[in-house]
């Protein structure tokens, strides 16, 4: 993106202190959602995001793995995400490489519970299918087709909208295996389990510009903020996880400010989600 004279950014400025954003908005309103799932055939699971100018897809794989030691009773979610180099020309080469990971780490963060799992959005429980010795692997991808700004959480609405979306084969268990053997398993190729996804969080970015935040930021706001709180909220109002961008520091009484905005806005985003959601599943079936 090229940079803004000073008049612009004044401008920028100003019309957010006023509770008027360049593209008519207030402070706390989102740009349009649009979703669309089932996009992509050979994933168990998919979804195409649009919010405003930003476009991302998320697609879920499910494979057969071994729990991890340490979590017996639990499976496994890995997050990636890939910035199309044609999605904006800084993505080119290490620019997008890092925007990737960052992306990647913070949506585990607000998803997963961190390192821990304490608080995960996802029940990582539902994914066992025999404890200590089988479950399922979901691997999960986001791809930034174009930016303008806000790609943390159109990433974590299309995500949640690729679970919703997102069959799990059903596994039955054919023999009792002795402790070192993995059991054998039949997996159906016709019946499906649906992912519950009623307790995976939206994502909701609150971007500070000047004195004020604003949510769903575009890129050129992006580029006027100093800081930036990611917080996951669930259906019941739960924080699920927090993540910072920008480098001026935020103060504490500031944050549970945010926070407490956040679970405002994310009553709004999860609704207009979940219609969309639902929308675009009664599209499919037509």
């Amino acid at each position: 993106m090229k940079g803004l004279s000073v008049g612009e950014k004044l401008f920028i400025e100003g019309g957010i202190a006023q509770d008027l954003r360049t593209d008519g908005r207030r402070r706390l309103t989102y740009r349009p959602i649009s979703v669309e799932t089932d996009v992509i055939s050979q994933a168990n699971g998919s979804a195409r995001v649009r919010m405003g100018g930003t476009e991302v897809i998320a697609t879920v794989k499910a494979e057969l793995g071994r729990p991890n030691a340490m979590q017996p009773d639990k499976g496994k979610v890995s997050i990636f995400v890939d910035c199309s180099p044609t999605a904006e020309p800084t993505f080119e080469g290490r620019g997008g490489e890092e925007l990737a990971t960052e992306l990647s780490v913070s949506l585990e963060r607000c998803l997963l519970g961190g390192k821990s799992g304490a608080g995960a959005g996802i029940d990582l429980s539902s994914l066992i299918v025999v404890e200590g010795k089988l479950c399922w692997d979901l691997y999960i991808e986001g791809l930034v087709v174009s930016s303008d700004g806000n790609l943390l959480d159109a990433l974590g609405a299309a995500i949640k909208a690729a679970l919703s979306n997102t069959g799990i084969p059903k596994v039955n268990v054919s023999a009792e295996a002795s402790a070192n053997e993995q059991p054998e398993v039949d997996v159906s190729d016709e019946e499906f389990l649906q992912f519950d996804t009623s307790g995976v969080p939206v994502i909701v970015t609150l971007t500070k510009v000047g004195r004020h935040y604003i949510v769903d930021a575009t890129l050129e706001e992006e580029s006027q903020m100093s800081s930036a709180i990611s917080i996951s909220v669930n259906r019941h109002c739960h924080v699920c996880g927090l993540t910072k961008r920008g480098g001026a520091g935020v103060d504490p009484s500031v944050i549970l400010d945010m926070i407490s905005v956040g679970k405002h806005v994310s009553e709004q985003l999860l609704n207009k989600l979940d219609s969309e959601i639902a929308a675009a599943e009664a599209d499919e079936e037509e």
